[in-house]
C-alpha cells in the first residue's frame, strides 16, 4: 500500500505546488487513520440481550415463548387492584414447533410385466423428492409455528394474601393460559 501512496505522491508532486500537495497527502493520510480510530471505538453488539428477570425495563422476544408468557401475564397481574410486585413462573410440555416450507414432487411408476410362459406381475415403484424452502439468508421458511402447551402456573403476587385478591389472580392466570385450576398455583409473597 505504501508503494501505491508514493507512486500517487509522486503523480501530484509532479503536477505542480509541492507545498501544497504535501499537506494535502497529510491531511488526506490522518484523515484515514481517524475513520479507522473511530470505526473501532464506535463499534455496537448487534445482539439484544433478553431480561433475566421479570419486570425488567425489556421485554422478552416472542421467540422465547416462555418468557414472553412469564412476562406478559405478570405485567397484566400486577396492573390488578390490590396487586404489587408479581413473579410468574410458567411450564410448558415442550417448544415451539416450526413447520418449514417445502417443495414435494411424487412420482409413482406402475409397470406390467408379461412373462413368457404367461405370467404376470406387477412392480410399483414410488419416488418421493422433497426440498426445503429457504430464505436469501439461508434460513427455512416457516409456514407456521406451534406454541407449545402450558403444563402449569405459580404466581408470587403482593397482596395475595386477600381472599379477593387471590381469586382474581387465580381466575385471570386461567383464563390468560387457557389452563385447569389444578395447574394454577397463587401463592403471597413475603
Amino acid at each position: 500500500m505504501g508503494e501505491i501512496l508514493n507512486k500517487i505522491k509522486k503523480h501530484i508532486e509532479d503536477m505542480g505546488n509541492k507545498k501544497f500537495i504535501n499537506n494535502l497527502f497529510i491531511i488526506l493520510i490522518g484523515s484515514i487513520i481517524l475513520l479507522i480510530g473511530v470505526s473501532f471505538f464506535t463499534k455496537e453488539d448487534k445482539k439484544t440481550e433478553l431480561p433475566t428477570r421479570i419486570g425488567e425495563e425489556k421485554a422478552p422476544s416472542k421467540y422465547d415463548y416462555n418468557e414472553y408468557l412469564e412476562y406478559e401475564l405478570a405485567n397484566i397481574l400486577g396492573k390488578l387492584k390490590g396487586v404489587g410486585e408479581v413473579n410468574v413462573m410458567i411450564t410448558l410440555e415442550d417448544s415451539i414447533e416450526s413447520i418449514p416450507a417445502s417443495n414435494t414432487n411424487k412420482i409413482i411408476e406402475t409397470t406390467k410385466e408379461i412373462d413368457s410362459e404367461g405370467g404376470s406381475r406387477e412392480v410399483n415403484r414410488e419416488d418421493i423428492n422433497v426440498q426445503m424452502l429457504s430464505n436469501d439468508d439461508n434460513s427455512l421458511v416457516v409456514i407456521k409455528s406451534i406454541n407449545p402447551t402450558v403444563k402449569g402456573a405459580i404466581v408470587v403476587a403482593e397482596g395475595a394474601e386477600d381472599l379477593a385478591v387471590l381469586e382474581n389472580i387465580y381466575e385471570a392466570v386461567k383464563t390468560v393460559l387457557g389452563i385447569s385450576g389444578n395447574k394454577v398455583q397463587v401463592y403471597s409473597s413475603k
